[in-house]
């Protein structure tokens, strides 16, 4: 049973939601999105309450039940206040610039590295080392930072690349067979 589809998703003020047959569309101050639903799923809006119930207790039918309601709920979250993910850059000469709306990466290579940020999201730049990637897509701000940090991912030899702020990179000594001999 899934105990996060059970939930009722509350929608916040300032925000509208339309259901229309397999169709949901959400718009806030920041912005609108919209996903196509699940047929097995029954979605009902009652006094600024949206319920998500099954249809079936099928395996599949319970499996997307959780995913539907949170699908929802971050897509209310995400008109609303946004989403934001913050990396950072670790590495000496390793560094980062705004290049019209794409970055301009220093990551050691013999040439610099430029991400073209795709629509939807906005990327700034308070300093060097730091990249502050918002948007109103959970999933779609997730997986640029992720491309981002596959630029160079950081190592535990020298803490060199791109982490995100809240990560902790687990250090690593050298080779120690070479130093007793």
């Amino acid at each position: 049973m899934s105990r996060i589809g059970l939930d009722p998703i509350k929608i916040k003020e300032g925000v509208e939601v339309n259901i229309n047959g397999n169709d949901i569309t959400v718009k806030g101050k920041l912005g609108e999105l919209s996903m196509k639903l699940d047929d097995n799923l029954n979605y009902e809006m009652v006094d600024g309450v949206l319920n998500v119930t099954r249809k079936n207790e099928l395996l599949p039918t319970k499996a997307l039940h959780g995913t539907y309601r949170m699908l929802i709920a971050n897509m209310i979250e995400g008109v609303s206040e946004g989403y934001t993910k913050k990396l950072e850059i670790m590495g000496v000469g390793y560094r980062v610039k705004m290049q019209g709306k794409d970055l301009s990466f220093s990551l050691g290579y013999n040439h610099p590295v430029v991400y073209v940020v795709p629509e939807g999201i906005t990327a700034e730049v308070p300093d060097e080392v730091t990249i502050i990637l918002k948007g109103i897509d959970k999933q779609k701000v997730g997986q640029v930072a992720a491309k981002i940090r596959s630029l160079k991912k950081p190592e535990p030899y020298k803490g060199k690349g791109i982490k995100y702020d809240y990560e902790v990179i687990r250090r690593k000594s050298a080779k120690s067979a070479a130093a007793t001999k």
